[in-house]
């Protein structure tokens, strides 16, 4: 998270806020939807800032049915090798 932090806000400070980061690391995967409600945004900002985010690689885009789902990659290998040694 340390790290995401550091890159994001050099990367692209116009759209880092910790309610940003603290989105992308709450669970493996965030939504359009769940940006726009956490940072009181709109829906059109908040795609943006996804798009701009799976761009730069912090997140990678998913469909799923009409949906997309933005997977934060870095953080389920994470979880996966936290799980494997257990």
């Amino acid at each position: 998270m340390r790290e995401a932090k550091h890159r994001l806000r050099s990367e692209l400070p116009k759209i880092y806020s910790q309610d940003l980061l603290n989105n992308l690391f709450r669970h493996p995967y965030t939504r359009i939807d769940y940006v726009q409600n956490e940072l009181a945004i709109t829906r059109q900002t908040a795609a943006r800032y996804l798009d701009t985010l799976t761009e730069r690689g912090f997140v990678e885009k998913h469909r799923a049915g009409k949906s997309n789902y933005y997977i934060n990659t870095p953080l389920v290998r994470l979880l996966m090798t936290v799980s494997e040694e257990t």
